[in-house]
């Protein structure tokens, strides 16, 4: 039986000091973290004078997204469900999400491990003609996959720390293990105070160092400072009525970072049609925004990281009016940021580009993809903020189907398709279109959740 419901933050607090005391914590931890992938990239670049190791990472990319993907997704579901349960006053639901959560990480560990060992040799060289670039990359994937505890029990702790409004101290887990990746990446790769140089293998190393550092931090966290969630294994058997309902949201969840993966791997079957040479400079500038765009990005999933439990909670508790000023806000600062890195990337490719030690046929490349591809951030802040209003109201196949049309539907054959034309400067263009496609997308499926689930709580 519910336990009786005290007040909480989440459902009492002035909504626009809740979003910001919630996401600026989440936002700076975001922050932090897309510097580690830019300091990440810059040092690997020193590895070789060819780009061999930035293609390298550049081709590491879908199996590495493939693991956020898992880790996140499950994530999202567990956030949703336990967020919605405490707004409900069911702490005996909330335990069990935050339990079975946990053990779910644990599976995808397990799953990826097996990935690392037996998957990964044989599918790198799928991805590339180039057999040191194939070399440089299952160095790297490797030790990723195989050690990948650290970042699935992360996600899952950090995810309960959330939950609860706690992202001060999810902050702090997030940027410790950031920072302790960024200063053991020069030692790791290139060797120094009797650590032997590592090379690839070494940026993998202390990738994984510092996601374990961060797991273990967020489990003291959970253990001393987030009593709201009542976390206990013992006698613990996983529940699959708990199971399915973070999967609810989980798996879609899932499958739309998934399908960035699947879309990167045959965006670089498309570049490769342009040549070995032209299609390796295609795929390190393809590879180098992403690193470079988590700038502008990751605020945005910074920003989102506050608005989930906040939504959840409230619908929980019936509060509309609470859930639509979220919503507001949260793309009025959404669509602010995305505006700033529009100008970012229109003005100052070359700048950005600058530390990438790309050769020339790479940079001539990446500064065209760079301000052709940001055009779609003129829509992407609207889109990620609603999409991620569906998984907070448990509506993750929508999220689902509008990935999927982006990504898949529209953004593939659109590249395929333009570069019939000989230029690979034309593939870019696909970004805009298909963020186009996913506005209108989130439109339609928005205002049939406002009417099937936001307006009718108004009349409880």
């Amino acid at each position: 039986m519910p336990a009786p419901r005290s007040e909480n933050k989440m459902g009492v607090m002035p909504v626009h000091k809740l979003l910001i005391s919630i996401a600026l914590p989440m936002i700076i931890s975001m922050l932090v973290q897309a510097m580690y992938n830019i300091v990440d990239s810059i040092y690997v670049a020193q590895i070789d004078a060819e780009s061999c190791a930035t293609t390298a990472i550049s081709i590491s990319f879908p199996i590495q997204n493939l693991m956020i993907a898992v880790g996140a997704g499950t994530g999202v579901g567990i956030n949703a469900l336990l967020s919605r349960s405490l707004g409900e006053g069911n702490r005996e639901e909330a335990g069990r999400a935050a339990v079975n959560g946990v053990f779910l990480a644990f599976l995808s560990f397990v799953g990826f491990l097996l990935l690392g060992l037996f998957v990964v040799p044989h599918f790198v060289p799928l991805l590339t003609d180039n057999p040191q670039v194939a070399s440089y990359a299952v160095e790297y994937l490797q030790p990723v996959c195989c050690l990948s505890f650290g970042i699935f029990g992360q996600f899952a702790f950090e995810r309960l720390l959330q939950s609860t409004g706690k992202t001060f101290y999810s902050m702090i887990t997030q940027a410790t293990g950031a920072v302790i990746n960024i200063i053991l990446d020069p030692l790791f790769i290139f060797g120094g105070m009797g650590i032997p140089a590592m090379g690839m293998r070494g940026a993998a190393v202390a990738t994984v160092f510092g996601q374990v550092v961060a797991m273990i931090m967020a489990i003291l966290f959970n253990r001393y400072k987030n009593k709201e969630i009542p976390l206990s294994f013992r006698h613990f058997r996983p529940n699959g009525r708990t199971i399915r309902k973070i999967y609810a949201v989980g798996i879609p969840s899932i499958i739309m970072g998934s399908i960035a993966t699947v879309m990167t791997v045959f965006l670089n079957l498309i570049l490769l049609t342009f040549g070995e040479a032209l299609g390796k400079a295609g795929e390190a500038a393809f590879g180098i925004y992403f690193k470079l765009q988590s700038f502008i990005f990751m605020p945005v999933f910074g920003l989102n990281n506050g608005m989930v439990p906040i939504i959840a909670y409230n619908y929980g508790a019936k509060k509309p009016d609470r859930i639509l000023k979220t919503i507001r806000l949260s793309v009025t600062y959404a669509v602010s940021i995305m505006l700033v890195g529009l100008l970012i990337f229109q003005f100052l490719p070359e700048v950005l580009l600058a530390p990438f030690n790309l050769d020339a046929a790479s940079f001539a490349v990446a500064v065209p993809a760079l301000r052709t591809i940001s055009w779609s951030f003129m829509f992407a802040g609207f889109c990620i903020i609603i999409t991620s209003v569906f998984q907070a109201l448990s509506h993750g196949m929508l999220s689902m189907f509008v990935s999927v049309g982006r990504q898949l539907i529209v953004l593939i054959p659109a590249a395929y398709l333009l570069s019939l034309s000989g230029q690979i400067h034309a593939v870019w263009w696909a970004f805009p279109i298909a963020e186009i496609a996913s506005l209108a997308l989130c439109v339609v499926f928005f205002l049939r959740v406002y009417k099937k689930e936001i307006a009718p709580l108004g009349k409880h």
